[in-house]
């Protein structure tokens, strides 16, 4: 198993005291380009990791490894090598991959199981990956690069440390788990004590779907982390209850951080229907073609931070504007070329940072609120340590 955590901070470590948060947002498969909704979530989740990680031990998991068996990434390879036979998807753009990944969801109808085992296996066994899935990320990888987002690891194989087996295994252990297999059914996330209604997370033919494989990954690690914080599309409320009641039974305070999406043109696309081309224009690959050029990394990097998470904030009412976005873009420019607040020393410096970020995390919870700091950082309230905020958080 594959943790990605933050250095510990200077005088961190065993016996001092410093509480443990692990953040897990939802993974965008490797099957097409990034949307706009896709960035808001990555950039939501970069501030709240680089901020609260000036307080806390941070883990950051995010693991495609953990989703291709699903059918959604592996039946998608399936359509692939079965329609499009052997070809280099090394030249191919993510936007003509992704065309390939909307047609998929409207002509591949259900990919068999039997179908769908070696792939499966490919994955859990080899820490194989399909070369368009390769090639995704390799594009994925260089916009994080564009935009100052922090790698995951992106090109990582990084398996979940339970089996499917072991999943649900302590899922029934703990009276969560309801298998019909053995009678030719389903098996079913069962909070049914709680009033929230069967949930079923592994079909009658044995495909585990997103929740199973979401189970596999966190279950084994909230029980090590005081905080869990949950990340994801507001769409997916009801799974992220369940999953939240499930993972607090393991101990930890668990919270659900919702998001809206972006609208674009005035609609709110799925992103199970892919991002090319032919459907619209608006791809992170987009967006940093038409700001990247006669901006410094800084501005950029700072500015899509103010925009996306200050200016749209958590909701899913305001369309996308660009004019909003360069007006960002701006904003970060004058707030970058601001003289340092000179403190006497770097011991101060840190200290001021370490406090403006403790006041922008809430009474019931120790990460720091995204929305929060960057509204304030926006809106130019005083005794936020601008500099120093840009430095250790935004750029």
């Amino acid at each position: 198993m594959s943790l990605l955590t933050t250095a510990p901070a200077t005088g961190a470590g065993p016996g001092t005291g410093r509480r443990r948060v692990l953040l897990a947002p939802v993974t965008a498969a490797p099957c097409r380009p990034l949307t706009y909704s896709d960035l808001k979530g990555l950039l939501w989740t970069d501030v709240m990791y680089r901020a609260t990680s000036h307080l806390a031990d941070v883990t950051y998991r995010y693991s495609h490894t953990t989703y291709d068996c699903t059918e959604q990434t592996a039946g998608f390879w399936e359509y692939l090598d079965r329609v499009q036979g052997d070809i280099d998807y090394s030249g191919l753009s993510e936007d003509a991959i992704g065309e390939l990944y909307a047609r998929y969801r409207a002509e591949g109808g259900p990919v068999p199981p039997d179908a769908l085992r070696p792939y499966r296996e490919a994955v859990e066994h080899h820490g194989w990956t399909h070369p368009a899935a390769a090639r995704i990320l390799e594009s994925r990888a260089s916009q994080y690069a564009a935009l100052g987002l922090y790698d995951p690891g992106l090109g990582r194989h990084q398996p979940p440390a339970f089996g499917l087996e072991e999943a649900l295994a302590c899922l029934n252990s703990q009276g969560f788990c309801l298998d019909l297999r053995a009678d030719g059914g389903p098996v079913y996330l069962d909070a049914t004590r709680y009033g929230i209604p069967l949930r079923q997370i592994v079909s009658a033919d044995g495909q585990p779907g997103h929740l199973a494989c979401t189970l596999r990954e966190l279950l084994p690690l909230a029980a090590e982390y005081d905080e869990v914080v949950l990340l994801f599309d507001q769409g997916l409320d009801p799974d992220y209850r369940l999953l939240q009641r499930v993972l607090s039974y393991a101990g930890p305070d668990v919270h659900r951080v919702a998001l809206g999406g972006v609208p674009a043109d005035g609609h709110l696309r799925s992103s199970r229907h892919g991002a090319g081309k032919k459907r619209h224009d608006h791809t992170v690959a987009d967006l940093i073609d038409d700001i990247g050029a006669g901006h410094e990394p800084a501005v950029t990097s700072l500015g899509v931070r103010l925009y996306f998470i200050a200016a749209l904030g958590p909701g899913q009412r305001q369309p996308f504007r660009s004019d909003l976005l360069r007006c960002c873009l701006d904003r970060a420019r004058r707030l970058l070329d601001r003289e340092p607040a000179g403190y006497g020393s770097p011991a101060e410096a840190a200290a001021a940072l370490t406090t403006a970020l403790d006041g922008h995390r809430g009474r019931d919870h120790l990460y720091v609120d995204p929305y929060r700091l960057t509204s304030g950082l926006l809106a130019g309230h005083r005794g936020l340590p601008v500099a120093e905020l840009a430095t250790a958080v935004f750029t």
